[in-house]
């Protein structure tokens, strides 16, 4: 599975962005899209994730209330809306593709994408 992530970009605290993953290859039924985000000189941390039936979604909660994740299962592509954005969400975010359910701990997830900068200034 490839993942392609777009849609980062330097916003002011307040503002609203959605980032885009578009997933490709060897695209199934039962993965679990979602995203993770790294800060400088910090872990890569879980965001959000979606699963393959919509019928479950996964918040981290500092992101709770202000981001909202989807999916177009069609067009094998997940979204994430982020709301309210604040300096502390400036980081790397990563796509991730994950079988059935999405691991919290990074190093489980079974493929990634390439990261989209967020940059929110205050």
């Amino acid at each position: 599975v490839q993942l392609q992530a777009s849609g980062g970009g330097l916003v002011q605290a307040g503002d609203s962005l959605t980032l885009t993953c578009t997933a490709s290859g060897r695209t199934s039924s039962n993965y679990a899209l979602g995203w993770f985000r790294q800060a400088p000189g910090k872990e890569r941390a879980f965001v959000s994730a979606i699963d393959w039936k919509k019928l479950g979604t996964y918040y981290a909660d500092s992101v709770k209330g202000r981001f909202t994740i989807s999916r177009d299962n069609a067009k094998n592509t997940v979204y994430l809306k982020m709301s309210g954005l604040k300096p502390e969400d400036t980081a790397v975010y990563y796509c991730a593709a994950d079988w059935a359910i999405m691991a919290n701990n990074p190093a489980e997830v079974d493929y990634w994408g390439k990261g989209t900068q967020v940059t929110v200034s205050s």
